[in-house]
């Protein structure tokens, strides 16, 4: 049990005003890959940053303002700022983390030591 909370990805401290990216965590032979859904989201709108052993995602998806005319009767779209910050197991060789974004997937590969 102490192995699995050792070596696996935990959430840390996620701020939220309306928009939390959904996560997926996997780890590979080489190492570990996170995939965030930010739907909508340019890359330049998206900060991935590490410090110590905590990988930090960061970003604002911001509401689009058309003057249009009517009411909207229904509105499930979600924006606002987030902030998810996640500590990284041991193993990660944490200099070599690269990130990638495509079909409003954010994806994070994070290396292990050789």
């Amino acid at each position: 049990m102490e192995r699995f909370f050792s070596g696996s990805l935990l959430p840390v401290e996620e701020k939220e005003e309306g928009f939390v990216p959904s996560v997926d965590f996997k780890e590979t032979e080489e190492g570990y890959e996170l995939s965030a859904e930010v739907p909508g989201l340019k890359p330049e709108e998206i900060e991935v940053s590490l410090t110590g052993d905590i990988l930090i995602l960061k970003g604002e998806k911001k509401e689009e303002h058309e003057e249009t005319k009517g009411d909207y009767h229904l509105v499930e779209r979600r924006y606002g700022s987030f902030y998810r910050s996640f500590r990284l197991p041991s193993e990660v060789e944490r200099g070599k983390l690269s990130a990638t974004h495509k079909d409003g997937v954010l994806r994070v590969v994070l290396p292990k030591v050789k």
